[in-house]
């Protein structure tokens, strides 16, 4: 049996390399060799989160594994037919949850029947894409390309209690339509109307999200915005501060989660300065969105947007589709601040 030997210490050398060669592994029918998993990260090897995205892969395919425990840098991985149905995935720390999904998503949104699966575990970490940024930026996004997703949350989760649990219900297409995201969010962000501000706060005092709201408030010129401080259930204290720009095609998210002994000023001038980035760039699309977008054009043909300088992250995630899939998305940079990304038929 021939294997596609993939080297996880390339780029970034962490968990998007493992993540993106599983989903690509189902989906083309080829088998894979992982080898130097997370050798770019502090802790080599599969934690819990990667263990989970591994373990979840290979149930919706009855995949035959080797070597997939906790800590092993090195896996094979031969999928079988992806199954639709009812799935569960308790990562049992605030892994994750999100990153779970990135998975299997891709995998499930081209298969056959409805899938439901239900996650526990982190939501909201700061380390990766947040289950807000999921619901209110993604998964709207890939709902214009063909796949529509219902989220159904119950609690969320922080880290380092973790806790959260919720469910996601995909309605599969055939095949992903193209798409061309290009028009600027700085346009969108002059009127009040499309901007908002969202404090999310557990067991914490209310006042945090106050002067979190109101420094973003001051720095970003918007006064008329819509706000809230949203109080949540968690098993632990926690702190999401989250900035929304909606434009006529998606929602960019910005976000960053509070950490103790950072004040709440501080965590809004982080997220205002993401933000301003985003509109001096003129960018359609902010980093981490354009991250997750890199897989469905690619599994759609084509496509293309405009964001801010690629992250590592991003460049990482170009190249392991390029190895299993044998096309290269492109990166053509316009200006200083701003790049087009995008795939030709």
């Amino acid at each position: 049996m021939s294997y596609l030997i993939i080297d996880g210490s390339q780029g970034e050398g962490g968990g998007q390399v493992l993540r993106t060669a599983l989903t690509l592994s189902i989906l083309t029918q080829q088998n894979i060799e992982l080898i130097n998993i997370r050798a770019g990260r502090k802790k080599a090897g599969l934690l819990r989160q990667h263990l989970t995205c591994v373990l979840a892969a290979q149930e919706i395919c009855g995949a035959t594994t080797e070597g997939v425990e906790l800590g092993s840098t090195r896996i094979l991985f031969s999928p079988g037919q992806v199954k639709s149905g009812d799935y569960h995935y308790a990562i049992g720390t605030a892994g994750s949850t999100v990153l779970v999904c990135q998975t299997i998503l891709p995998v499930l949104a081209l298969a056959k029947e409805n899938s439901t699966i239900t996650f526990e575990g982190g939501t909201h970490n700061g380390m990766s894409p947040s289950l807000s940024f999921l619901e209110q930026s993604f998964l709207p996004v890939l709902k214009s390309m063909g796949v529509n997703c219902v989220v159904n949350t119950t609690k969320l989760g922080f880290y380092p209690a973790g806790g959260g649990k919720w469910q996601i219900n995909i309605e599969p297409t055939q095949k992903l339509s193209p798409i061309h995201l290009s028009e600027a969010g700085s346009h969108f962000a002059q009127s009040s109307e499309n901007c908002s501000l969202t404090a999310l706060v557990s067991l914490l005092p209310d006042a945090i999200g106050q002067r979190e709201i109101a420094t973003a408030k001051n720095i970003l010129n918007w006064p008329d915005a819509v706000s809230q401080v949203q109080k949540v259930v968690t098993p632990g204290p926690g702190n999401s501060f989250q900035l929304s720009i909606k434009s006529k095609t998606h929602c960019s998210v910005f976000e960053m989660v509070g950490e103790l002994g950072v004040s709440a000023e501080r965590v809004a001038k982080r997220a205002a300065g993401c933000v301003n980035k985003f509109i001096h760039a003129q960018a359609a699309v902010e980093e981490h969105l354009a991250d997750q977008l890199l897989l469905p054009i690619a599994l759609a043909g084509s496509g293309s947007f405009t964001t801010t300088q690629l992250s590592l992250h991003t460049k990482t995630n170009i190249d392991v589709i390029k190895q299993v899939l044998g096309i290269e998305i492109q990166v053509e940079q316009i200006n200083d601040v701003l790049w087009k990304v995008y795939l030709e038929k």
